[in-house]
């Protein structure tokens, strides 16, 4: 079949150089543009900083950055620009194009989906109020922020057949999650800091969001109550989190295991080729998830969270675990290629 276009805003950042990984021999996009500030007029060898274990792909590199899209592009965006530039850029742009977002300018929008594809692909419907209500031709779907990412797969299956009231979480982040060149080495290395700016806020409003209900074109955000301690560990890529909750029916915990290891969602259904065959691997043993072993586990790398060391809380109605998540992969490009992928399904894009 003939590939859709894609044009990468953003293109020479570490989200960007991930999309560009992960695309490469894609069957159904074929990445044709690649946009960046700084870098446009050069071919994209020459003005990436590549920080990868192989070289960005031959035809990759020869492609020259363009500063902006094309006017007679067609096709889809991916956008990892900075969150200051893309508040005005993206909207402009959605008034022609299709945009799958990783950036947080349009998120809490009530218009805007904040997509995580295997728990809430009804929020897709906001696509109609965007387009009637801002009068864009394309659209904005954006997905969370990459911490958020990894809770809200494991939560779902849970709240789903014990409805969860609060959640405690603490965050020990990988400096990856920082862009590029992100945290100084002297800071990090040998080191934990206990403060992410904004991070902490980003997770619950998120949370709440992708976990909440589509009524009338709007979401109602899920009631659950949720307490955020973010930090960032000397790790390169994988955001590791310690999980506590309390629900409102009582918790067995190997009950809760096959829960969360037989929960699937629509892209499985359809067989999307970015999505996991498993979204949650859940493992045994008391010195699992480890960052090293399991953060590209799973049927297609760096797409399943793993969870482990699930326990019993305080009560019979609380419960304790630990998840890994690839940041850049399930985190922020692997989520973004997957919704495009359901988008292209679901027939909101085009050729």
């Amino acid at each position: 079949m003939a590939k859709i276009n894609v044009a990468i805003l953003g293109a020479t950042g570490m989200v960007g150089q991930q999309y560009i990984r992960l695309l490469d021999s894609h069957p159904w996009f074929e990445v044709l543009t690649l946009v960046g500030k700084k870098s446009a007029g050069k071919l994209y060898g020459e003005a990436v900083e590549w920080l990868g274990e192989n070289d960005p792909p031959a035809r990759i590199q020869k492609m020259e950055v363009e500063e902006l899209v094309p006017q007679d592009f067609t096709g889809l965006l991916f956008s990892c620009l900075p969150s200051e530039a893309a508040r005005e850029q993206e909207g402009s742009y959605a008034n022609l194009y299709p945009i799958v977002s990783n950036t947080s300018a349009y998120r809490m929008e009530k218009d805007v989906p904040v997509l995580v594809p295997e728990i809430n692909s009804s929020h897709l419907e906001l696509i109609k109020r965007q387009r009637i209500e801002r009068g864009w031709k394309g659209f904005i779907v954006t997905k969370p922020n990459c911490t958020t990412a990894g809770l809200v797969m494991s939560l779902k299956p849970l709240d789903d057949k014990y409805k969860v009231k609060r959640v405690i979480v603490t965050t020990m982040q990988a400096v990856s999650g920082a862009g590029f060149p992100g945290v100084p080495s002297l800071q990090i290395i040998d080191n934990i800091i206990p403060y992410i700016k904004d991070e902490e806020e980003k997770l619950v409003k998120e949370t709440k969001k992708i976990l909440g209900s589509l009524i009338t074109n709007t979401v109602l955000d899920n009631p659950m109550l949720l307490a955020v301690s973010c930090n960032r560990v000397s790790v390169i890529d994988g955001h590791t989190e310690a999980v506590y909750l309390e629900t409102e029916e009582e918790v067995d915990v190997e009950e809760a295991k096959v829960s969360m290891s037989a929960f699937k969602g629509l892209p499985q259904d359809l067989k999307l080729p970015s999505a996991p065959e498993q979204p949650i691997i859940v493992r045994e043993g008391n010195d699992r998830p480890q960052v090293r072993r399991d953060r590209n586990a799973g049927t297609v790398p760096g797409m399943s969270v793993v969870v482990g060391r699930v326990r019993k809380g305080l009560d019979s109605r609380s419960l304790q675990y630990t998840l890994l998540s690839h940041n850049t992969i399930r985190g922020a490009a692997g989520n973004a290629i997957l919704t495009a992928e359901l988008l292209f399904k679901l027939g909101y894009l085009e050729r």
